[in-house]
């Protein structure tokens, strides 16, 4: 498996690439005037040759992002360079070179032995630092837990994080301790063979009872802060999620749904695609009241859920994989948070006195 094929959950793009905030304001990552011999070559290989720790994958990826710049306007993969062009990545945020530090944040360890570890990660706890988050993640809290073990350094990307999950999703991660179990976890990951289920309430009465969702994403065009479905299904990353209804209350209901595949914001844009978006999904318009009814003790109830669980209503509930030293089968369970157990029992309540409208 070479780098370019990596999953998205072991991808750690150019300075973790992804826009956020006033993209008028960019700032320079790498600069170089192209010699004036230089043959015309695609710009991804190019910066490929010449950017230390980066791989041809995660160049493409700037380079869909708007990030990469010949003399100053973006341009694509394809996009050949001549002789004096002045090729740039730029980001919208000043290069951060820092080392990781260690700091002292409780973790929720749900498993721990020499080769790996599993966390229960909360609501709105970054897992990486990036995008002005660059302290305080889940990365600092591992380091600082793991400061006084051998051979484990936090900078060092052959160890740690295996995938990842949003800020405001919780739920449970695994972590390599060794380059070994990093390498072994990796390939599982690409081969689909570990298991991933994620609870989630969705706005809207889902009417089959299970389904599956394929649709190839991509950042969406009209707005990078979000990825799309693309019509295109040769555009953008195939994608596959499988789904079940658990319980339907009301003008939400609660699914659980099992990844296929692990692409940035899966579940939120694929449940979105199907008309079902995720309560209180802020970046993908789930924080409006999005059905029901106009009345005004509705409404109230509803922002009183908003206010129950102020994030998006997605957990990471289930996580299972082989161990990468002894090949025993791990699994493991993580409840949901109170947060979301708060707001489905409000929604019980709601379904069973519709005198609230």
């Amino acid at each position: 498996m070479n780098e370019d094929e990596l999953p998205d959950e072991l991808e750690n793009d150019i300075d973790d690439i992804e826009p956020i905030g006033d993209e008028s304001q960019l700032y320079e990552h790498f600069r170089v005037v192209v010699d004036k011999g230089q043959a015309m070559v695609r710009v991804d290989k190019y910066l490929f040759e010449r950017i230390v720790n980066a791989s041809r994958n995660r160049i493409q990826k700037a380079a869909e992002g708007g990030f990469v710049m010949a003399n100053g306007k973006p341009v694509k993969s394809n996009y050949k360079v001549k002789p004096l062009d002045v090729i740039t990545v730029m980001m919208d945020r000043p290069r951060y070179e820092n080392d990781i530090i260690p700091e002292e944040i409780p973790l929720d360890i749900v498993y721990e032995d020499d080769y790996v570890m599993v966390v229960n990660k909360p609501a709105g706890l970054v897992v990486h630092p990036g995008h002005g988050n660059y302290n305080g993640t889940l990365v600092n809290a591992l380091a600082w837990h793991m400061k006084d073990t051998p051979g484990y350094d936090a900078n060092d990307p052959h160890v740690g994080l295996v995938h990842r999950i949003d800020k405001d999703t919780s739920g449970l991660l695994v972590i390599a301790k060794t380059p070994d179990a990093k390498t072994n976890l990796g390939i599982q990951f690409y081969n689909k063979t570990t298991s991933r289920k994620y609870q989630a309430l969705v706005w809207g009465t889902v009417e089959q009872d299970e389904g599956t969702i394929v649709g190839s994403l991509a950042r969406n065009p009209k707005d990078r802060m979000q990825m799309a479905v693309m019509a295109d299904p040769e555009t953008g990353k195939h994608a596959v999620t499988h789904y079940r209804v658990l319980e339907r209350l009301g003008y939400v209901t609660l699914v659980e749904c099992i990844l296929e595949t692990g692409r940035t914001h899966q579940i939120r844009v694929h449940m979105k695609y199907i008309g079902h978006t995720l309560f209180n999904d802020a970046r993908y318009g789930g924080h409006d009241i999005l059905k029901g009814t106009h009345f005004s003790k509705y409404k109230q109830f509803v922002n009183n859920c908003f206010d129950t669980c102020p994030r998006q209503a997605l957990h990471a509930m289930t996580l299972g994989f082989v161990h990468p030293a002894t090949g025993e089968e791990m699994n493991f369970t993580s409840e949901l948070p109170e947060d979301m157990t708060r707001l489905i029992e409000k929604w019980r309540g709601y379904i069973s006195n519709r005198n609230l409208e």
